[in-house]
Order: structure tokens, then sequence, then C-alpha cells
């Protein structure tokens, strides 16, 4: 006799869902799963201990984010972000990010305040260590802490659909030190307008804090051209992977 509820064998079978696709778009965001590689969904399945239809189903939402490409009767493969792909999705992120800094300076809580300050302490510490993974979890929750402090589901909604493209390039754009440096005092900026509930400065430091970023990744890729005397742009993760 079933005495489990189907709604809750749903519940169950959803949180496996996102919780697989969140691994693996971290393996593809920290580089763990290199562009153009393809996706071993055997091996996948066997260190995660799930079967293939969820792994497939984390897949389809990974291919719609631009993460991944399915292949007909091939499995998936890890995309390669390119120049065109940055520069359409980078405007897109930095007018997100600007009305949830104006939303944010209205709607903040002191709690998600603190909250918010205690990331920025951690994100420097992580710089001053050099600790690169580490800043950039902490930067992360930073930017995602203004967002949740919006309040705008649909803001939301439409900045994690095309966040974890910008993100591998925001994981390139401060391995420069220099970048590095200039991301830390945009942050620093970004924290006292946030304090002041300044929401036009917070919205104008937060879209600027995006196009050096994509400057900074445009940089590496036309360095990169140049360098190798190659007639077509690099992609962002052909930097991560020399370092550039």
């Amino acid at each position: 006799m079933n005495i489990v509820p189907e709604p809750f064998k749903a519940l169950q079978r959803k949180t496996l869902h996102e919780e697989l696709t969140q691994v693996l778009r971290d393996l593809i965001v920290h580089g763990d799963l290199g562009p153009g590689v393809k996706v071993p969904e055997k091996d996948l399945c066997e260190a995660y201990g799930v079967s293939r239809t969820p792994l497939r189903e984390a897949l389809k939402v990974l291919a719609s984010e631009g993460l991944v490409v399915l292949e007909p009767n091939r499995g998936a493969r890890v995309s390669r972000i390119t120049q065109q792909d940055l520069d359409e999705v980078f405007p897109v992120m930095g007018a997100l990010e600007a009305l949830a800094g104006e939303l944010a300076c209205r709607n903040i809580t002191p709690a998600e305040l603190e909250e918010i300050r205690r990331h920025h302490e951690a994100m420097l510490a992580h710089y001053r260590a050099g600790d690169l993974s580490g800043y950039y979890a902490a930067n992360q929750s930073i930017h995602e802490g203004i967002l949740g402090a919006a309040k705008n589901p649909t803001l939301a909604a439409h900045y994690r659909s095309l966040s974890a493209r910008v993100q591998r390039a925001r994981y390139v754009a401060n391995t420069t030190p220099d970048r590095w440096a200039q991301a830390v005092e945009e942050h620093e900026r970004i924290m006292a307008h946030l304090t002041a509930r300044d929401g036009i400065k917070l919205a104008a430091i937060l879209r600027r804090h995006l196009e050096n970023k994509l400057r900074a990744v445009s940089q590496s890729l036309a360095g990169a051209e140049q360098a190798e005397g190659r007639p077509t742009r690099r992609t962002t993760e052909d930097c991560i992977q020399s370092g550039g």
C-alpha cells in the first residue's frame, strides 16, 4: 500500500532536480567542466547517485541558460561564451542590476543590510589573502543579497536566467591584479551607497561595475588574439585556461 502522497513525491523530485542543476552549473562556472567538453553523464550519475532522467532535465535547464549545447543523440557539451554573447548579455544584466540597486535602497531591511555587509567584509578578507575562489563566492553573495533586497520576483527571475552566463566572465575579469583592485574599490562604493540608501548612485556604480568587467574581459580576448595571431576572437573560457 502506497502511503506517501503524490504531491510529496513531486516535491522530492523537484528538489533533486534543482540541486543537481546547481551542482552542474557550479562545475561549469568554475571551469571544472571546461568549454567544449562533452558532459560525462554516466560519470556524473555515478558520482552523485542519480539516474539519467534528473540529470538530463538539469541539462535542459542549463541549455536554456546558455551553459551547455544539447546535441541530438550525442548528449551535451559545455558551451563557449563568445565576445558577441558577452556584448549581448552584459548590457541587459547591467540594466537589471541597476534597477535592483534602486529597489534595494527603498526596500532593504537592517538585517539584510547587515548580512550584505558581512559578505563584503568576507570578500575583502579573501582579496587580501589572494583567495580568488573565496572572493568570488562572497562577491556573488553580495550581488544576490542586493537582488533579494529589491523584493521584486519578476526582476529576480530575469536576472537569474542570465546570471550564469555572466558569472564565468566575472570570474575571468577579476584574474588580473589591476582589475581585481578596481573591482574591490567599486564594491566599497557599492556598499557605501547601499548603506546611505542612495538608489541613484548605487544604480550608477552597479552599471559601471559591470561595464568595467566587460571591458576587462574584452581586452583579454583581444590581447590573446593579437598574441597568437588568430583571425577570430577567442572565447572567455579560452582565457581562463591560458590564465588570461
